[in-house]
């Protein structure tokens, strides 16, 4: 579950209209679970009170930081904020200073092997060293900020509407169904680009960062889509559909995911087929082997089958990462995996490491992350 998206400026926000049905399906799932537990014993999908109140302190973050970070980041947008040609420029020069700091170490330690190692030399390499971690943090940084800026501004369901293909608005219950279909296919791909990116999976990481599994883990929301490059569901625009309507699309969505993080639900047969349920997404949630980077989609469960990421729940499923944070603190949980990935930046000696802790798969760069460290 994660926004990708925000609704049209004006427009009713499901999620937002759903709020008070999500805090009585809750209450009603923890009654449920404090009655059968002397019966079952302890398990994940209970309610753990400082993991559910981590949660809804995500959840209320993931509402309010759409309405902060993008203006704190527009003055900062490449061809549209004051700052953007400042960007630009910082990132450039931080890349060419890290550039330059990377051949002056290499060329030190190329001569310290042949020569005999001095402490002029060693000061040299270590002092390049240094500003190359610097400036390829300082690259990475700014440069990110300015690529998923320039990103989102340019890719808004408005500007597509401006440019649609379709002249013809699309209107009614017909429409908003196909709008729904085309949103889920959209989403099924960022979902997995997500999983499949680090610098996405520090987005998203927060929505998995919980080892238990009840409707309050729906709400673990991340807060940082702003740092994220999307596919924009905007694009149906182009097709005709109003940027309201895929806004309705969007919320219907969300709200939809909210119900299959539960454990108090078992299988559902045949639907099972079609639509993504809540024995599928506990698979999602998984940190077992066979469950990892499995069951993307949202409400159809068909994008998986087709695209070779479904897996069926079989064994147990153990929740959480496969490196669990073990903490409760919303800004550890919601900052953590961005941190280390620019410290493993921070470690890397040249382009083609730093690029790739940043833009590989998470098992890579964790495996990565093992090694920088022992260095």
């Amino acid at each position: 579950m994660g926004a990708m998206g925000q609704p049209r400026r004006g427009s009713k926000d499901l999620t937002v209209i759903a709020v008070p049905f999500y805090f009585a399906t809750m209450a009603a799932e923890y009654l449920w679970l404090r009655r059968g537990r002397a019966r079952r014993g302890p398990t994940a999908g209970d309610f753990e009170r400082r993991d559910t109140v981590a949660s809804l302190a995500m959840g209320l973050g993931s509402l309010i930081a759409p309405l902060i970070v993008p203006k704190l980041l527009r003055p900062f947008t490449p061809g549209r904020g004051r700052y953007g040609k400042a960007v630009v420029l910082v990132a450039v020069g931080a890349v060419a200073v890290t550039t330059v700091a990377d051949v002056v170490a290499r060329r030190a330690d190329t001569r310290s092997e042949e020569l005999e190692l001095t402490p002029s030399r060693e000061a040299t390499t270590r002092r390049a060293r240094k500003i190359a971690s610097v400036g390829g943090v300082t690259a990475v940084v700014v440069g990110g900020v300015a690529i998923t800026t320039a990103w989102s501004t340019r890719t808004t369901a408005q500007r597509f509407w401006r440019h649609r293909l379709v002249r013809k608005t699309l209107t009614g219950p017909v429409a908003l169904l196909v709008a729904i279909f085309g949103w889920d296919f959209i989403y099924y791909w960022n979902h997995r680009f997500m999983h499949e990116s680090r610098y996405m999976w520090a987005v998203h990481v927060v929505h998995h960062s919980s080892e238990r599994y009840n409707l309050s883990t729906a709400l673990r929301q991340p807060v940082a889509d702003a740092l994220g490059t999307f596919l924009p569901q905007g694009v149906l625009c182009l097709a005709g559909f109003q940027p309201g309507l895929i806004s309705s699309a969007r919320g219907i969505n969300l709200v939809y995911q909210f119900w299959i993080h539960t454990e108090t639900i078992g299988r559902l047969g045949p639907l099972e087929k079609v639509f993504n349920t809540p024995s599928h997404h506990r698979v999602h949630h998984g940190s077992n082997p066979q469950y990892i980077d499995r069951n993307h989609g949202s409400i159809l469960i068909i994008w998986d089958r087709l695209f070779g990421t479904f897996e069926q729940e079989r064994e147990r499923v153990i929740y959480g990462l496969t490196r669990n944070i073990k903490t409760f603190n919303p800004l550890k949980i919601a900052a953590h995996e961005h941190l280390e990935m620019l410290g493993d930046v921070f470690r890397s000696q040249d382009w083609r490491d730093r690029l790739s802790v940043v833009v590989r798969g998470p098992g890579w760069a964790y495996r990565r992350h093992d090694e920088l460290v022992a260095a």
